[in-house]
């Protein structure tokens, strides 16, 4: 029997034994659950298990949520991997839309990030995931936590090049930038 877990914006989620079930609106779990199969096909989101008209079965993510992580932990891999994460479906032309504050949307679980909550995920031609993603490492917020050295100019600089141009060059240097944070 699975159990309540929490409720969303629009949905419900239950649990039970590794699986969880979200419940929605039919267009909403239309939504989800196909970015989802497209996404799992690049190791991105929680493995999608089923598809019914109001809800969709998935392997249940347990860990961390990731500010939660960072309190304890080094955040570079982390960072490094949810930004890889956020390239690809930027490259996919998806647009996720929680990335500038994905604290309930990014769990670590086995030192590995994993991106759920994709109902609100859309085709879009300029896609803005990794500078989401950057601008929310920029937050007051996670640097109290992170407590890294953030060049604010030098990243938004980088960010403004890969927004103009989303070149493996301009991501790399995106990467090399968190890299070489002290």
């Amino acid at each position: 029997m699975f159990r309540y877990l929490t409720k969303g914006k629009r949905g419900k989620i239950y649990v039970e034994k590794g699986i969880a079930i979200k419940k929605s609106l039919p267009e909403r779990v239309k939504n989800e659950s196909s970015w989802l199969r497209i996404l799992n096909r690049h190791g991105i989101g929680p493995k999608l298990i089923e598809v019914k008209k109001n809800y969709f079965k998935y392997k249940f993510i347990e860990g961390d949520f990731i500010l939660n992580y960072f309190k304890l932990n080094n955040p570079e891999r982390i960072i490094i991997d949810v930004l890889k994460q956020c390239r690809v479906m930027d490259k996919l032309k998806v647009n996720k839309l929680e990335m500038h504050n994905p604290h309930k949307h990014i769990i670590i679980r086995n030192k590995k990030p994993v991106l759920i909550d994709f109902e609100r995920a859309y085709s879009s031609e300029k896609p803005k995931n990794v500078t989401q993603f950057c601008q929310f490492l920029m937050s007051r917020k996670v640097q109290m936590i992170v407590k890294y050295n953030i060049n604010k100019k030098k990243l938004i600089k980088l960010l403004k090049g890969y927004k103009g141009n989303q070149t493996e060059k301009n991501f790399n240097s995106i990467v090399k930038y968190f890299k070489s944070i002290p």
